[in-house]
C-alpha cells in the first residue's frame, strides 16, 4: 500500500476490485463473524472478528487473508473480465488495443516458454563484454534509460520538498535485493535461513541462463558479498522516516567532488538529465560508499551484479522454469504455499503498467458517480470535525493552531479517479513480446518523469490507479486520495447506516487527514514545503505524546519474540488514533450518532466501533508476519484495532469496559494527540 516520506497509505497491500456487489448486504455488522465468548474489554479485535478469523484461514495461494485481500480477489476477477474482452476485441479503440494486447502477451505462456531466456540474452551478452569501471557506470545509466532495471542507487525526478513548485532530480540508496537491510546484517535464525536460500536462488537463476554450476555459484557469492556491503551503508527504515535527514541538496558539480569515481554531470546526461544544476541526495554517506566501492570491486563482480539485475527484474515474465524458481525463493520469505493463478498475477501487472488505460474501462463499468458526491460530503464532515478538535486542543498554542488550521483548510481532495488520464503515447505494445512491452512501458515511465524538469508541477497527478484498494496522503502536495476501489463495503456502502460508514471509510478519511499532522507530515506546511511551522514548545509537547505511542506499540508481540517497531509504525499509528477519533466526532453530528436506536441488537456507538474493527480482520502466514515487522510501517490489524480504541472514552462507554478488563487503560494514561 512502497512507502516513503512523500506518500503515506492506509494499508500495505495494493490491489483492485469491482464496485459491483453480487447481492445486497442485509447485515452490515454480522454476529456470525463475531466471537461473543470474548469480552470486548479483553480483546475487542477477536470479539468483533473471532468467528471470521477461524472460518477464513490463509488460502494456499496467498500470504494473507483479510478484508483487503478479499476485495483484491474480487478485483482480479473484475479486471480479468475487462482484459479478456479487450484481448478478444482489440480493434474497438486504441485503449482496448493497448491493454488487450498487453494482457494477451502476458497470458501467452506457449510463446513465453518457447522463448526461454532469449528476451534477456542480448542484455546479458552485452554486460558480459564490460571491460572497465567506466563501462560499468555507462551500463548502469543505459539500463535505466532503456527500462531494463535500476541498479546500485535510486534515481527519480520529483518535487523539491523545500520548493514544491519545482521538480528536481533525486538520488537515493539502493542496490540490494532482499526486502530489508537487516536480512543481510542480522544473524538470527530467520535471516540466516533466508540468506542461504538467497544464495541458492541466485545460483540457480544464473544456471537457467546457461551458466555452469561453478560459475553460477561464484556469481552468487560475489553478489551476496557486494549487496551485504551496500546494505551496511544504507540507512534503516526508521532513519528514512526523518524528512529533514533525507534532504541534502547539492549542486551537481559539488556532488561530483564528493564522489571522485562518479562524475554526476556526465552520468546524469547519460540518464537524459541535462538541464538540472542541483540534485537532492537522501543518503550522501551511502553515495560516498558506493563511490569507494566502484573501483575497489573487480569489473567481473560488477558484470555479474548487473546481469543479476537483468535476470531478477525479468524472472516472473520469462519461461516457467524462471517463474517457478522465483516463486520457490519467495516461499522462503513469505511462506506462501501455492502460486496464485497466472490470470490474477497478469491482471495486476496490467493495472501496474497501463493503469490509467485499464482504469478508464474500470470506471466506465463499475464506478457509481454518486459515490464521489457522497465521499466529498464525508470528507467535508471529517474536515470540520478535525477543525473543531484542533481548536479545542489543550496542548497547542494559538499561533500554531492557526497554522494547523490553515494547512487543514488547504487540503485538496482526489476521489474516485483522475480528471486527466495519461495516454502513454510512445509505448509500443506487441501481442507476442511481454518483456519488450514491459521494457517499453518502463522506458516511457522513466522519460515521462525526466521530461518534467523545468515544467510546472502537475498537482492533479495521481499516485494510484482507480481500482486500487487503498487511500493516501502526500505531504508535498498536501492532498488526500481515495481511489474508486476502496469505496465499497466494509469501508463504504450506500445502503449502510452512518455508524458503519463512519467507522469504515470515515476513519480512513480521518487517517489520511491525520497523516498531514503525524510525526512526518507535521513537518510540511500548508503549501507542502518541508518547513518548520511549529513553536518550540508545541513541538516538544507533540513529541512527548508521540513517544508514548512508540512505547505502546513497542510492547506488542507479533510472533515468537518479534515485537512491533513503534518508531517504524509511528506515523500510521498516529494516523489511526487521530482518524478514528475524528470519524467518531463527525459521526456524532449525524442523526444516528445523536440517537440510541439499536440495529441488529447493537447501539449506534457499538456499530461504529465494530465497523472499525471489521475493516482490519485478517490472518497472515508466520513468515509473512515476520517480514512485515521489518518492512511495513503499518501495524497488524489486531493492533490497529485494539491499540486505537483503548484511548477513546466512547469505546469504554459503548461496551461497558471497566478496570480489570485486559484492555482497560487508566484515564491518565490514555493518549490524545489530535
Amino acid at each position: 500500500m512502497k512507502k516513503n516520506v512523500l506518500f503515506s497509505c492506509v494499508f500495505a497491500l495494493w490491489g483492485a476490485t469491482s464496485m459491483a456487489q453480487s447481492a445486497k448486504i442485509t447485515q452490515y455488522i454480522d454476529p456470525a463473524n463475531m466471537d461473543v465468548s470474548v469480552k470486548p474489554g479483553d480483546d475487542f479485535y477477536r470479539y468483533a472478528n473471532g468467528a471470521w478469523i477461524k472460518k477464513n484461514p490463509v488460502p494456499s495461494s496467498k500470504t494473507r487473508w483479510s478484508t483487503f485481500a478479499v476485495l483484491a480477489e474480487e478485483a482480479s476477477t473484475s479486471l480479468r473480465m475487462l482484459l479478456e474482452d479487450a484481448a478478444k476485441n482489440p480493434n474497438k479503440s486504441r485503449l482496448t488495443q493497448m491493454v488487450g494486447e498487453f494482457y494477451a502477451s502476458a497470458m501467452d505462456t506457449v510463446n513465453i516458454n518457447k522463448k526461454g531466456f532469449i528476451p534477456i540474452k542480448a542484455d546479458l551478452d552485452r554486460l558480459a563484454k564490460l571491460n572497465s569501471h567506466a563501462d560499468v557506470l555507462d551500463a548502469i545509466a543505459n539500463m535505466r534509460v532503456q527500462g531494463i532495471a535500476s541498479p546500485l542507487f535510486g534515481f527519480s525526478v520529483s518535487q523539491d520538498s523545500k520548493k514544491v513548485t519545482e521538480y528536481i532530480p533525486q538520488i537515493g540508496q539502493g542496490g540490494t535485493t532482499l526486502p530489508d537491510r537487516d536480512y543481510y546484517l542480522k544473524n538470527d535464525a530467520r535471516s540466516t535461513k533466508i540468506r542461504a536460500a538467497y544464495l541458492e536462488y541466485v545460483r540457480d537463476m544464473f544456471k537457467l541462463t546457461g551458466v555452469d554450476d561453478a560459475t553460477a555459484t561464484q556469481n552468487a557469492a560475489a553478489i551476496m558479498a557486494l549487496e551485504t556491503q551496500l546494505a551496511g551503508a544504507q540507512m534503516s527504515r526508521v532513519e528514512m522516516r526523518d524528512p529533514q535527514k533525507l534532504y541534502n541538496k547539492f549542486f551537481v558539480a559539488d556532488l561530483s567532488k564528493t564522489t571522485p569515481s562518479m562524475n554526476w554531470t556526465d552520468l546524469m546526461a547519460k540518464m537524459k538529465v541535462t538541464t538540472a544544476d542541483s540534485v537532492i541526495v537522501s543518503n550522501p554517506k551511502f553515495l560516498r560508499f558506493v563511490d569507494s566501492l566502484l573501483p575497489a570491486t573487480p569489473v567481473s563482480t560488477w558484470k555479474s551484479y548487473l546481469q543479476w539485475y537483468v535476470i531478477k527484474n525479468s524472472a516472473t515474465y520469462l519461461s516457467d522454469d524462471f517463474v517457478k524458481r522465483n516463486f520457490q525463493f519467495n516461499q522462503v520469505l513469505s511462506g506462501q504455499k501455492e502460486m496464485s493463478p497466472r490470470w490474477e498475477r497478469m491482471s495486476g501487472l496490467t493495472d501496474n503498467t497501463l493503469g490509467e488505460l485499464l482504469g478508464q474501462l474500470y470506471v466506465e463499468k463499475y464506478f457509481k458517480p454518486e459515490a464521489k458526491q457522497r465521499m466529498l460530503a464525508l470528507v467535508t464532515n471529517l474536515q470540520q470535525a478535525f477543525e473543531e478538535r484542533i481548536k479545542q486542543l489543550d496542548w497547542m498554542t494559538p499561533d500554531t493552531k492557526t497554522r494547523a488550521l490553515k494547512k487543514l483548510g488547504a487540503f485538496s481532495k482526489k476521489i474516485g479517479y483522475t480528471d486527466k488520464w495519461k495516454t502513454y503515447d510512445g509505448i509500443v505494445i506487441k501481442r507476442d513480446d511481454l518483456v519488450g512491452n514491459l521494457r517499453s512501458a518502463s522506458q516511457w515511465s522513466y522519460e515521462d518523469r525526466v521530461k518534467r524538469l523545468g515544467k510546472p508541477v502537475d498537482k492533479s497527478e495521481w499516485g494510484m490507479t482507480p481500482p486500487t484498494i487503498n487511500a493516501s496522503y502526500s505531504p508535498v502536495r498536501n492532498d488526500i486520495t481515495f481511489p474508486a476501489g476502496i469505496l465499497q463495503f466494509p469501508f463504504f456502502d450506500f445502503n449502510a447506516d452512518d455508524a458503519v460508514n463512519y467507522g469504515g471509510i470515515g476513519a480512513v478519511i480521518g487517517h489520511e487527514m491525520t497523516h498531514g499532522f503525524d510525526d512526518q507530515g507535521r513537518q510540511f506546511d500548508a503549501d507542502g514545503n518541508l518547513k518548520d511551522w511549529w513553536s518550540e514548545e508545541d513541538a516538544k509537547k507533540f513529541k512527548e505524546r508521540a513517544d508514548k505511542v512508540v512505547e505502546q506499540y513497542n510492547g506488542f508481540t507479533v510472533l515468537d519474540t518479534l515485537h512491533l517497531n513503534g518508531k517504524l509504525t509511528l506515523g500510521e499509528n498516529i494516523a489511526d488514533l487521530g482518524g478514528l477519533s475524528m470519524a467518531y466526532a463527525a459521526f456524532k453530528k449525524t442523526p444516528q450518532g445523536k440517537s440510541n436506536k439499536k440495529i441488529d441488537g447493537f447501539t449506534p456507538d457499538q456499530r461504529f466501533f465494530l465497523g472499525w474493527a471489521q475493516v482490519w480482520r485478517g490472518n497472515s502466514l508466520p513468515e509473512t508476519s515476520a517480514q512485515l515487522v521489518l518492512v511495513d510501517p503499518h501495524s497488524p490489524g489486531e493492533y490497529r484495532t485494539n491499540g486505537t480504541v483503548i484511548h477513546m472514552k466512547a469505546f469504554y462507554d459503548a461496551f461497558n469496559v471497566k478496570e480489570g478488563d485486559k484492555m482497560y487503560v487508566p484515564v491518565e494514561k490514555r493518549i490524545v494527540i489530535w
